[in-house]
């Protein structure tokens, strides 16, 4: 599940969607509107997202309205801590690295 995230997310429009998504749910039109692209470029954006679970679409009257999951960013967000952790502990590492070298002559 975290590489669909993780491809997901490396596209920048696909991370402006899902800062839109924030605000609340948005039609295609309401989504493709700051972009320079038709609305079907950006339901194949938003099938990306959809697969990955990143949103889920629903039907509200003639509208089909897409919503934001966040579920798996918190997963992809936990992943990436581990990693924090661990740079830590070299960054850590090596200003005792550099202080051991600034006591030698």
């Amino acid at each position: 599940m975290l590489t669909g995230v993780f491809a997901a997310l490396a596209d920048p429009t696909r991370r402006a969607i899902l800062t839109r998504l924030k605000d609340g749910d948005a039609t295609v039109a309401e989504l493709a509107a700051p972009f320079s692209m038709s609305q079907p470029a950006v339901s194949k954006h938003l099938k990306v997202l959809e697969q990955a679970g990143l949103i889920s679409r629903s039907q509200r009257a003639t509208a089909r309205l897409s919503h934001l999951e966040a579920e798996p960013l918190r997963e992809a967000i936990g992943w990436l801590m581990d990693y924090r952790a661990y740079w830590a502990e070299s960054f850590d590492r090596l200003d005792d690295l550099l202080d051991d070298l600034k006591e030698q002559p």
